[in-house]
């Protein structure tokens, strides 16, 4: 799930190392291609090594420090949290952005608030 590809992101750009691979699935995917998006890693592409399925991550630094400082899961398989498109919110007033799955795919609060679409409200990284 995203919860364990947002601990190795962060992992990796607290280690300073240039790309990282993690398993593929569809969901990883596309939160990977909404962090591409907004500039928090530089590129996730899709591979096969051996026989297994995997993406491999370039990540990204602003002046020596990693762009993911931290992040946040606020949906959780125990409880999950859903917003409508008016309810979302800036994150650090701005310096951070959250990630929705919505019925058009996974997208970030500013596209979701463009599109005027709400969702489940997954994490949120800055």
């Amino acid at each position: 799930m995203y919860y364990d590809l947002l601990a190795r992101i962060k992992n990796a750009t607290m280690a300073k190392k240039e790309k990282m691979t993690v398993p593929f699935s569809k969901m990883d995917a596309a939160v990977l291609k909404a962090l591409v998006e907004n500039g928090y890693i530089k590129s996730a592409d899709a591979e096969i090594i051996g026989k297994e399925s995997v993406i491999v991550v370039r990540l990204a630094y602003k002046n020596k420090a990693g762009s993911v400082s931290d992040f946040k899961i606020v949906s959780k398989p125990s409880r999950r949290f859903y917003f409508d498109y008016r309810s979302l919110r800036p994150v650090k007033q701005g310096y951070g952005v959250a990630v929705l799955s919505t019925s058009k795919g996974i997208m970030t609060n500013k596209e979701a608030r463009k599109q005027k679409i709400g969702g489940e409200y997954l994490f949120e990284i800055w």
